[in-house]
């Protein structure tokens, strides 16, 4: 299934914006999944370290379940979507196109 995304294009001779779907080819879709992946891995592993050192400096005793508890929570307050990715390509292909009109 492709990803597509609506965006607003103004025209001159209506004061309503024109709505126009902006589609990701399954060959962008993946690499936006790709680069999603690589830089969530790269995310939690942050996350990781700064859990071991959040639970070291508060004197906490450091079991692996805590730091994991920790890491996730702080993964999720700081993880991106694939769908921010997918969007924000979208909007890319939607500016270059606008420029060529």
């Amino acid at each position: 299934m492709v990803f597509g995304k609506s965006f607003p294009r103004t025209s001159e001779k209506s004061s309503y914006p024109v709505w126009e779907e902006i589609f990701l080819t399954e060959e962008e879709e993946r690499e936006e999944e790709r680069k999603a992946r690589e830089e969530n891995v790269k995310l939690m592993k942050e996350c990781i370290d700064d859990a071991r050192t959040i639970i070291k400096d508060k004197g906490m005793k450091g079991f692996e379940t805590s730091i994991i508890n920790v890491a996730i929570a702080l993964f999720e307050k700081r993880a991106s979507h694939q769908v921010f990715w997918k969007e924000s390509k979208c909007k890319e292909k939607f500016d270059a196109k606008k420029l060529k009109d």
